[in-house]
């Protein structure tokens, strides 16, 4: 028996509520979500990972789309804000240890340059950028809370100063410091777990308030209607009708193993939570192995 358009809504309404309990600062659409004109929270983060503790955000995009050569490849920022001296930041959410790689975080900057030089300008009116990658695993693997990556003169071995910085941030670092403290929270589901109200503030926000959550509902809905749009494409060949299972399958799949990792829960348990019924288990534990 098919379900029903109603049975299908609030199927998938479960779906969202049980991913949402899982979700983490640390998780790339969370954070955009929870730094989404929250200049406060983004000022706070800021200060403890660069030190600054005087620094003062003036501006803050969330989801930031950056392309002004033609032919280049673009990039999306997912927190890029400037302060009160002018500087530029680039917050970036990696969990994936490929995904913070070398070059990935050269580009970043080197994009955060073409941004902000126009024709006419001075070379020297370039401001300081900064470049941070807080990365779930600690890539380079020595224990630091940071890793500050800073061009030198290798001659007179002295700083390049040409006002570029690129910071990794280990995502895995725990102690009783700010950043320590800091990093717990960016991996915390629940907020009365966390440290600091700023962040605690915000996730609450979206996981508790009516408003938050229906604005995480609806991004949920975006999400699945790109992935059953892939889906469809994908299955063309094969019917629409089974593209469209693809894509609902992927996203499914997708949501359990964020509840596995997040909750710390077993494959069964995190199906148990999104509803998936006992009869059709047994086709994503398969897939899941």
């Amino acid at each position: 028996m098919t379900e029903t358009e109603l049975e299908r809504k609030e199927r998938e309404r479960r779906e969202d509520l049980a991913k949402l309990r899982g979700l983490r600062p640390i998780d790339d659409d969370f954070m955009r979500c929870i730094f989404r004109d929250n200049i406060p929270l983004a000022q706070f983060v800021l200060r403890i990972i660069t030190g600054m503790d005087d620094l003062v955000i003036t501006g803050l995009e969330t989801q930031k789309d950056m392309k002004r050569l033609v032919g280049a490849r673009s990039i999306c920022l997912d927190a890029y804000g400037h302060d009160s001296e002018g500087r530029k930041y680039d917050l970036e959410i990696q969990r994936s240890d490929y995904g913070a790689g070398t070059h990935r975080a050269r580009y970043h900057s080197s994009a955060m340059d073409i941004e902000n030089l126009d024709a006419g300008q001075e070379f020297d009116e370039l401001p300081d950028t900064y470049t941070i990658f807080i990365t779930e695993h600690d890539v380079f693997g020595r224990g630091a809370a940071f890793y500050p990556i800073e061009r030198m003169n290798l001659v007179t071995n002295e700083p390049f100063g040409d006002g570029e910085h690129i910071l990794y941030v280990n995502g895995a670092y725990r102690d009783e410091s700010d950043i320590g403290k800091l990093m717990h929270d960016f991996s915390c589901c629940d907020p009365d777990d966390m440290n600091f109200d700023v962040i605690k503030d915000a996730t609450r926000y979206y996981k508790e308030n009516e408003e938050g959550v229906a604005f995480m509902c609806r991004a949920f809905e975006e999400t699945r209607k790109e992935g059953i749009a892939i889906g469809l494409a994908q299955g063309l060949e094969q019917g629409l009708e089974q593209g469209l299972a693809q894509g609902e399958e992927k996203e499914r799949i997708k949501n359990i193993k964020q509840l596995m990792k997040t909750l710390s829960l077993t494959a069964k348990q995190a199906m148990d939570a999104l509803m998936i019924p006992p009869t059709e288990q047994a086709k994503y534990m398969e897939k899941l192995n």
